[in-house]
């Protein structure tokens, strides 16, 4: 009869992480009982989280913006690899300035936190936590994406980005330690949860898994990404929730080999054949090449016998991760880089002319200029475009199915799937990437019928159902850089107007004017789709 021995589910070995203190204040301690507890005034868990979300959207770690600085210099490297990496670092100069965040998506509020059975608040610790969320989102540029629901139906944005997700588990001891990170909808709608067999457990079978499965994570969710593999898992929810954390690095001190007591380790070899998978996959950050990812993490887990959940993600290139800890010594948050221009080369990367388009021109020559390249071809768009993504697309469809009129500005100019964040005060726009194509699919053969919708643009792969609408009405889809929101905003958009739908907030359907707008043909008249040759 085996002895009982508890065996602690992830045995993080070691922190490395580089810490700031905010403050001394708002904590104590006091003995009871023979314990030396930690009392944390409730406006301290505040202050932590209005600081770290709000580091966490304009600033990096690092060890991202390091990864980013070694494409530049691999001779290996695409040019397109080169042309993404080195406009993401320019990206992150200007969100360093704190205006302009590193993502127009400025996410869902996620706070992951381990409370000391020695720590006293004497509150609801995720009111206090959500209050320093409100704040942020409040008073920075920051965008507000929750929607609630009134019925199955009916849905209305909060308005102040809350509620967030926070889980808070007990450990032993007087210390309280957190992950913030902010998700935003491309990468998070990247997870995904598969249920597998012992099958899928030998070299051949998870090889070809992998392989399949790669591709399903496609460009929408801003490659290079950090990518999370994990194998096993006491539930499903186990397994995903490991993904979300090991692609925000906060299993990288595991062990790396299994025990008798089920203990989750890093497979460091497998991580090695994943990413070599990745680079020869050839999709590249973004429009081919070689970094599909920045890295790889692979946990195994112990499993039901009956049972093999395999989770997938990851963490995209706006890489939103941010430690902080409640100690005796006081406040801390993660210590994230707030000079990303020592990353940059001297010289920019020296890349083929783009094709310059007049998007002002009548849409049947702006078609007629874009029939001329072949995909694949990199462009500088300057002039109109219409800004429309979810929301605005469904109340199109409603109009056109009441019998109402296609409007004029989706004809006369290319739509662009986006939904700004907040405008800081003397600029023209906030910042304002692409979103992901594929959830406008649905809509674009009936638009494309009549007249609208014949240039689009946004990031990410797309269906076959999208290329067969433009080669039958003579439409395109252009593909843009997932990430840079800050420079396209700063250096890019020079106007913004509301023109319908004012009531959708950052859903309603704008008129911007472009100047040196980097896009890429993606998707052509003659049926020719880039992702497909992947």
């Amino acid at each position: 009869m085996s002895e009982f021995k508890y065996q602690k589910p992830f045995p993080i070995l070691n922190d490395t992480t580089p810490y700031r203190l905010l403050t001394k204040e708002y904590v104590s301690t006091i003995e009871f009982d023979g314990r030396k507890i930690l009392k944390v005034d409730p406006k301290g868990l505040e202050i932590l989280a209005k600081e770290a979300f709000a580091d966490v959207s304009f600033y990096l770690r690092p060890t991202h913006l390091e990864k980013l600085k070694h494409i530049l210099s691999d001779e290996e490297a695409s040019d397109n690899d080169r042309f993404v990496a080195h406009t993401m670092l320019m990206n992150q100069v200007v969100s360093s300035e704190g205006e302009l965040p590193t993502c127009q998506d400025t996410g869902t509020a996620i706070v992951v936190a381990k409370k000391g059975e020695d720590v006293y608040t004497g509150a609801t610790d995720a009111e206090h936590l959500s209050k320093g969320i409100y704040d942020t989102y409040l008073n920075r540029n920051l965008r507000y994406s929750q929607v609630v629901p009134f019925s199955m139906f009916e849905e209305k944005n909060t308005g102040t980005n809350l509620p967030a997700q926070i889980d808070i588990y007990a450990e032993k001891g007087n210390a309280y330690e957190f992950l913030f990170v902010t998700k935003g909808g491309g990468s998070g709608n990247k997870t995904f949860l598969y249920q597998q067999t012992k099958s899928l457990l030998n070299e051949e079978n998870l090889t070809k898994f992998v392989k399949e499965k790669i591709k399903d994570l496609g460009t929408s969710a801003c490659p290079p990404y950090h990518l999370a593999l994990v194998i096993g898992g006491t539930s499903a929810e186990a397994t995903l929730a490991t993904v979300k954390k090991a692609s925000a690095g906060y299993y990288d001190h595991l062990p790396t080999e299994g025990n008798d007591g089920g203990q989750a380790f890093r497979d460091l070899e497998w991580e090695e054949k994943v990413q070599k998978i990745c680079q020869d996959s050839e999709i590249g950050a973004q429009f081919g090449g070689k970094y599909f990812v920045h890295d790889v993490r692979v946990v195994r887990l112990p499993r039901h016998a009956a049972s093999c959940p395999v989770g997938l993600g990851v963490s995209c290139s706006a890489d939103r991760n941010i430690k902080g800890k409640i100690t005796e010594e006081g406040i801390f948050v993660e210590q994230l880089e707030k000079e990303p221009s020592k990353y940059l080369p001297e010289q920019a990367p020296e890349l083929a002319a783009a094709v310059d388009i007049d998007l002002d021109r009548p849409m049947e020559e702006v078609l007629a200029e874009l029939s001329k390249y072949p995909i694949k071809t990199r462009l500088n768009l300057r002039g109109t475009l219409i800004v429309a993504r979810d929301m605005a697309h469904a109340r199109l469809k409603q109009m056109i199915d009441e019998g109402k009129e296609m409007p004029e500005y989706l004809k006369k100019h290319p739509v662009y799937y986006a939904g700004p964040a907040k405008t800081p005060q003397g600029m023209a726009s906030g910042s304002f990437g692409p979103t992901t194509a594929g959830r406008m699919d649905p809509y674009v053969d009936l638009f494309q019928s009549l007249g609208g919708s014949m240039v689009m643009l946004a990031k990410g792969n797309r269906s076959q159902q999208v290329t067969d609408a433009c080669q039958k009405y003579g439409g395109f889809y252009l593909g843009s850089i997932g990430g840079p929101a800050a420079i396209l905003a700063k250096s890019s958009i020079k106007s913004v107007e509301v023109v319908d739908f004012e009531e959708l907030g950052m859903e309603a359907i704008r008129k911007i004017r472009v100047e040196n707008f980097p896009a890429f043909i993606i998707v052509d008249d003659k049926g020719n789709d880039f992702f497909k040759q992947f």
